[in-house]
C-alpha cells in the first residue's frame, strides 16, 4: 500500500501535523466488486495511521511575548516605587 499512486498524492495530509477527510467511493454493481474491495481496504489502512500533531509554535514570537509580559511587570513596579515614593 505503501507505493500506491494515492498514497504518494496523500503522503502530507495522511502523516505529520494534519487532519485528513477521507471518503471513500465504492459501488454496489457486481461488476466493481474487486475495484470496491481494495478500495474499502485502502481506507481502513488509512483510517489506522495515527498521528500525533504539534502546534507550530515560532520559538521568536515565543520570546517575545514572554519578554513583553516582563516589560509590563517591571512597568507597574516602575509605577509603584514612583507612588510609593511621593
Amino acid at each position: 500500500y505503501r507505493q500506491s499512486k494515492l498514497t504518494r498524492l496523500l503522503q502530507d495530509a495522511l502523516g505529520g501535523n494534519s487532519q485528513t477527510f477521507f471518503l471513500a467511493c465504492v459501488s454496489p454493481s457486481d461488476t466493481n466488486a474487486s475495484e470496491t474491495l481494495s478500495t474499502l481496504h485502502y481506507a481502513n489502512r488509512a483510517r489506522n495511521i495515527k498521528n500525533a500533531p504539534t502546534k507550530n509554535v515560532d520559538a521568536h514570537l515565543l520570546e517575545l511575548q514572554r519578554l513583553q509580559v516582563i516589560n509590563n511587570i517591571l512597568q507597574c513596579e516602575l509605577v509603584k516605587e514612583r507612588f510609593v515614593a511621593l
